[in-house]
């Protein structure tokens, strides 16, 4: 199913065609080509603050879980349920959302899910029991993937020279959210109980869907897509990774770095809350601060890779994500230790995502949002798996087991990037976008993969 673009030279045999036909053929090409101007320049930070505050809501529970497990009688070994259930939420959402993203309106789809995320927060701020709090945590984490749809947003309305510098500072904006979550949840926790920290982010939330109400354009989908049944839509996102490799590579390493990434920040709260540190809820949030070089790491990570080196960044991310757990695995002694190794392992990991969502998106621009949530569906899988798999070693063997845990993702992921490192890169991928040319349109202006494929839902 191919994808109509009129031409931009303006062949007779195009201007021989009803209005009708050129409208719909502009509209079109609108929706799946960028264009050579930057988005309004209020509305990239607004996606960032909206991403921020979306992803944020599957952290809150990180600095609570000691508390959370008091109040509804769960032992050490299953408070990684918590976090669990949210990412298996998110995993679903992914797939069953995002790809949304290149069927329906951008506008109404942000806006309405951010409405009804809203809900789902206030339905976990007021859970009676257990079960209705995971029912409900499992539904905010189902919602919360309009921040990858909101990325993909980025990503197609900025031109391709800005495209890498669009996504690290949404994916900034992620990272700020993801820090702000523990350090907010923790000081409200202590003001307020841990039910104000849900309660909150719903009024933020439902205030951010309106805000972008007003300022995001609309975004219709192309005319192939828009005839692509809905199945056939979710069911070709698994194609895209079936038949480029350069996605599973950079899925694979997704699920390996935030498994680590989950795995410190799962776990820490335990040591940190019991002795020799004692710390209160505002304490253990403060901590997810140190890692606000994850930030920055986002933006330098956005300009690197618009500069060519989408190369060079991974592997300098993964050595020093490897490194970081050195000083980690020094948690019960100094808190200085876990403050550099959080700053190191959070700059390490944003450096790594951003280089594969600005690489994955070139694959095919057409399918950004197919391609994002595909990609984060690993990034899910890493997060439950860091999550339940640091519940479990610490119940087993306490904060070593923590760390050699974190560890052996990191240097597994380090390995794969060595050993696939070329793979799928321009150069070696002929899936990978580049420039139009003549030779890459067929006669009717129908737009083609380089291999000859026409860029359809496929």
């Amino acid at each position: 199913m191919a994808i109509e673009c009129s031409d931009t030279g303006g062949g007779s045999g195009r201007s021989g065609r009803s209005g009708g036909t050129g409208g719909r053929q502009a509209s079109d090409t609108a929706s799946v080509t960028v264009s050579g101007a930057s988005p309004p320049a209020r509305l990239v930070p607004l996606l960032a603050l909206a991403c921020g505050s979306s992803v944020a809501t599957v952290y809150f529970a990180q600095p609570l879980l000691v508390t959370l497990g008091e109040r509804f009688a769960l032992g050490s070994g299953l408070l990684g349920v918590i976090v669990t259930v949210t990412q298996l939420g998110y995993a679903v959402g992914l797939l069953a959302l995002v790809p949304l993203g290149d069927l329906l309106d951008r506008r109404r789809l942000v806006t309405g899910q951010l409405g009804l995320l809203a809900l789902a927060l206030l339905a976990a701020g007021l859970a009676p029991g257990v079960a209705a709090l995971l029912g409900a945590l499992a539904v905010v984490g189902l919602l919360a993937v309009v921040a990858q749809t909101m990325v993909a947003a980025a990503a197609a309305l900025a031109p391709p020279a800005r495209r890498g510098r669009a996504v690290g500072t949404v994916t900034g904006g992620i990272v700020t959210g993801i820090l702000l979550a523990r350090a907010a949840a923790g000081v409200l926790a202590d003001l307020a109980g841990w039910r104000a920290v849900y309660l909150a982010s719903a009024g933020v939330t439902a205030v951010l869907a309106l805000l972008l109400r007003r300022v995001l354009p609309p975004g219709a989908p192309s005319a192939g897509v828009r005839e692509a049944s809905y199945g056939r839509l979710v069911a070709s996102t698994v194609a895209l990774f079936v038949r480029h490799p350069l996605l599973r590579i950079r899925g694979a390493l997704a699920l390996l770095v935030f498994a680590a990434f989950s795995t410190l920040w799962s776990g820490v709260a335990q040591p940190l809350s019991g002795p020799p540190w004692s710390l209160s809820h505002t304490a253990i949030g403060a901590f997810g601060l140190a890692g606000a070089a994850g930030a920055v790491a986002a933006g330098v990570a956005g300009r690197w890779n618009d500069r060519g080196f989408a190369q060079r960044t991974p592997g300098a991310g993964l050595a020093l994500l490897a490194l970081s757990w050195l000083p980690i695995a020094l948690t019960r002694q100094s808190l200085w230790a876990l403050a550099v190794g959080a700053v190191l392992l959070d700059f390490a990991v944003q450096a790594v995502h951003v280089t594969n969502q600005t690489l994955i998106h070139a694959v095919r621009p057409d399918a950004g949002s197919r391609i994002i949530g595909g990609y984060m569906v690993f990034y899910s899988a890493g997060s439950s798996l860091g999550a339940l798999g640091s519940s479990l070693a610490y119940a087993a063997a306490g904060w070593p087991a923590v760390t050699a845990l974190g560890a052996s993702f990191s240097l597994a992921a380090l390995l794969l990037w060595a050993t696939t490192r070329r793979t799928g890169l321009p150069g070696d991928n002929p899936a990978v976008e580049r420039p139009r040319s003549a030779s890459r349109r067929g006669g009717s202006g129908t737009l083609k993969d380089p291999d000859g494929r026409s860029a359809g839902v496929n």
